[in-house]
This record gives structure tokens, sequence and C-alpha cells, in this order.
């Protein structure tokens, strides 16, 4: 467990998720060094019970932990389904995962992960528009991962 995950143990030992009434973690706090993980496993366990909300399951930022790791989809959500604690999960995927990573290159994209931006046109357009809906006064709005913080903390009453 890296220091980061120490600061949210209490977030370790989670078990379900309802995203009508929550957002789902940042996509900022790791679990075994795995960024957006925690995230991830909130959304699938809310899945899992039908009380995902607005959020998707295996979105575009899933995907990339699901390339990562070579870990399919529907096998974590099967994972979330029984009922598993985070560090349950985590340690399936670090017995199971197809493609297996030292702790220094899960840092590495995790950083990478941290500062991931679209960079096709269409995309930085939907990004665009996205901002200018939640906050137009904010030019500090760059990454994904800036944008959902702002757009779970708006989406359950926050002012951004």
């Amino acid at each position: 467990m890296d220091l980061r995950d120490r600061k949210h143990e209490n977030h370790l030992i989670m078990k379900t998720s309802d995203l009508t009434h929550r957002p789902p973690r940042s996509p900022r706090i790791r679990l075994g060094g795995y960024a957006i993980l925690p995230r991830l496993l909130d959304k699938a366990r809310a899945e899992a019970a039908g009380t995902v909300g607005e959020y998707q399951f295996n979105s575009t930022l899933d995907s990339l932990f699901f390339g990562f790791t070579g870990i399919a989809a529907t096998a974590l959500l099967d994972e979330a389904k029984a009922d598993k604690s985070d560090t349950e999960i985590l340690n399936w995927i670090e017995t199971t995962a197809p493609l297996r990573h030292s702790a220094t290159e899960i840092q590495q994209w995790s950083a990478w992960t941290e500062r991931f931006a679209f960079n096709d046109v269409a995309s930085r357009e939907w990004f665009t528009g996205e901002i200018k809906r939640l906050c137009p006064a904010r030019a500090d709005i760059g990454t994904i991962f800036e944008y959902l913080d702002v757009d779970d903390f708006v989406t359950f009453g926050g002012k951004a």
C-alpha cells in the first residue's frame, strides 16, 4: 500500500456504492498505486447494484486501467458482484492480471493518467463545452481528472 492509500484507508473497506446519492471517489485516489481503480470499483459496485445513476462503468477512463492491466471489464464486474472489498479485489488483480507491472511502472502509469487530456478535435470540443457548462470562469481545468472532480462536485450541489 502506498502513502496515498494510507491517507484514504477508510475507503479501502468500501463495499457498496450508490452513485445516485454521492459521486464515486476521485480518480486521483489510488489503490495499490493505481489511479482510477477506487473510482472504477465504486462504479462497478453501483453497476452491479443498479445504482450507477448517470455514471458509466467501463468508460473511456476506465478503459485506460483495463488496457494497462489486461483485465476484462466483465471479470472486474464479476468480482464487484461477489461483494469483495477493495483490498480483496486488489489482491485478485495482482494475482490474475494478464499484464503485470512493477510498482515503478504502476506509479508512472498513474502519473500519466493524472495528466491525461483529450488531444483529438472532437473530444477537445466536447471537453471545452463541458467546462463552459460547469464553470465558465475557470481557466485552470485542463485534464480529465480535474474535470471529473469539478463535475462530481457540481453534480451533487457544489458551486465551481
